[in-house]
């Protein structure tokens, strides 16, 4: 459980790098822990605990849930699979979370974005798995 939560935050700042860098490349802004504080109206230092904690969740699931029932065994694959599981969520998530909370306007192109938000997920999962070992 331990190693799983240091994979979370580990995975969590990695792609928050990966977010950060993003601009650089000709990708949208993006900044989950302030979407997060904004569709809640909170303050942004919670949008952060709240992303963390979304990190080491998603990082907890992929130790007990996804790592042992993968049929592959490259950890970067495997992590990378996790990834874009977890974007499928967090997109469902955010859909869902749309219909309570007003959603912040969205800045930049739509596809660019999604190419952006399913990179940063995908090295998320990577990071994880490399971190947790399997």
């Amino acid at each position: 459980m331990k190693k799983s939560i240091i994979a979370g935050i580990v995975g969590t700042i990695i792609m928050t790098i990966v977010m950060y860098v993003a601009p650089f490349m000709g990708i949208p802004k993006m900044s989950p822990p302030e979407m997060l504080a904004g569709m809640m109206n909170l303050p942004v230092f919670l949008g952060w605990a709240m992303h963390f904690m979304i990190g080491v969740a998603f990082a907890l699931a992929y130790t007990h849930l996804f790592a042992p029932k993968a049929k592959f065994n490259n950890i970067y694959l495997k992590g990378a699979a996790f990834g874009l599981a977890a974007f499928v969520f967090a997109q469902i998530a955010m859909g869902i979370l749309g219909e309570i909370f007003p959603m912040p306007p969205m800045e930049g192109s739509l596809m660019l974005m999604m190419l952006g938000s399913i990179m940063g997920h995908a090295i998320f999962g990577m990071a994880v798995a490399k971190t947790v070992g399997f």
